[in-house]
Formats: C-alpha cells, sequence, structure tokens
C-alpha cells in the first residue's frame, strides 16, 4: 500500500495477524524498546489513575493479539479481563496465548452490558473512520457500569517521532490520528466525563535516565502517546 493512497482506508487486520508483533516491535525499535514496555508502561499509568479501585471486570477494546489484557488482569488486579477485536485472524492469535481469567471475542459476539468497571482501549481509533468513532465510543459507554471508568490511549499527532514510527509499520501508514483535544471531544459528545489528560513516553531508551521527568511532564503534549481517562456518570 502506497502512504496516503488509501488514507482513512480501514485496514484488514487479519492479513496482518501472524506478523502483527513482529511488524510493530520492527516500526517502534527507533525508541530502543520493544512492544511490551510500552504495554506494561500505559497499563501501569493507568494503575496509578485509578489506585483506590480495585475492578471486577476489564474490557480490552481492539485487543489485536492480545499483549495488554494479561496485564491488565494482573497489574490492575481484576477479576477477569474481556478482549473484543474487529479480526478474527488476530483473536484467533491471542486465544492461543490465554491465561486464566483472560478471555477473547470477535466484537461481533460479545453485547455490551453495562457491567464494566474499566474499559481500556490503545491505538485504535485511528484505525477507524472519522464518521465510525462516535458509534465505536457508544458501544463502549454502553459496556461500563455507572460510574465506570474509560482509558483511551492513542498515538499524539503533534510528537514527530510518533510520524515517524507510524510511517515503519504496514498498518500504520495511511492511518488518521487523533489528536488529544479531538478526542476529548469525541467523548464528552458521547456523554462521557473527561477526568484527565497524561501525555507519557517522552524519552528514548537512549535517554532513559530522565524517565523520572516523565510525571512532572505528563500534563504536556510532549510524549509519544496519550490517555484520556474518562467516566460513566449517573
Amino acid at each position: 500500500m502506497n502512504a496516503g493512497a488509501n488514507r482513512g482506508a480501514p485496514v484488514d487486520f487479519d492479513e496482518f495477524a501472524r506478523d502483527y508483533d513482529h511488524a510493530l516491535n520492527q516500526g517502534i525499535s527507533l525508541s530502543g524498546e520493544a512492544k511490551d514496555f510500552f504495554a506494561r508502561g500505559r497499563v501501569e499509568w493507568l494503575r496509578r489513575c485509578t489506585r483506590s479501585s480495585r475492578p471486577e471486570r476489564v474490557l480490552d477494546y481492539g485487543c489485536g493479539t492480545g499483549a495488554a489484557s494479561p496485564l491488565l488482569r494482573t497489574v490492575l488486579g481484576a477479576n477477569s479481563v474481556v478482549g473484543v477485536d474487529t479480526s478474527v485472524e488476530t483473536i484467533a492469535v491471542a486465544e492461543r496465548t490465554a491465561t486464566d481469567g483472560v478471555t477473547f471475542r470477535c466484537i461481533d459476539d460479545y453485547q455490551p452490558s453495562a457491567d464494566i468497571d474499566i474499559a481500556y482501549c490503545n491505538g485504535v481509533f485511528h484505525h477507524i473512520l472519522p464518521s465510525e468513532r462516535s458509534g465505536a465510543i457508544r458501544y463502549i459507554r454502553d459496556s461500563l457500569r455507572i460510574g465506570g471508568l474509560f482509558s483511551f490511549w492513542e498515538n499524539n499527532p503533534w510528537n514527530p517521532g510518533t510520524r515517524i514510527v507510524m510511517s515503519r509499520i504496514p498498518f500504520d501508514r495511511d492511518a488518521i490520528l487523533v489528536s488529544a483535544s479531538e478526542a476529548r471531544r469525541l467523548l464528552r459528545a458521547e456523554g462521557l466525563e473527561v477526568l484527565s489528560t497524561h501525555f507519557l513516553f517522552v524519552f528514548p531508551k537512549v535517554l532513559s535516565a530522565l524517565r523520572p521527568l516523565e510525571a512532572p511532564l505528563a500534563r504536556l503534549p510532549l510524549g509519544a502517546q496519550y490517555q484520556v481517562l474518562c467516566r460513566k456518570p449517573s
């Protein structure tokens, strides 16, 4: 696919299921880290933001091959995690590594029932057509219980390193990025209460000695990714 040729066209992740992790690691290798570093960093930051609550049920929306789902259970201390995705093939890959308390389903087989304590989503919305993003947020909102939290993670369009990394990943080259301000607008439009916005992953591995500064800098739009944390109000 030529970059920009089908900009915004949905990616068929069934085609990338077997090589997904390899392609992702190849792209982010410029940071000096592998995908597991970022997955754990995101989930640990979420735990930091929700330290007073231990969730019963967690939804991993757009779970892909399921790398984050076990972390959501162990790091957050959740009783159960369900990962959902539109790609049948990636769900098949995820199921091969499923652990106790973690299940995976195709999104058409999971109906929201307002019983989820925390929903987590990383790097999914830049693959969703802008006209369909509101519907995806409604699906997540309807999955949450009253007072449930939604951890919305996306790549930061204002970080030049993010754009370079995405250009190296076949399934990210034509994505339409979502800014933090646009994410907040979308979330509020669907009735969710925005609690905070934080930017993470400022320093590559070569500058890892500076990583203690990540937390103090988190409110500045510097990091490669951001989290908008929001809540389903009563």
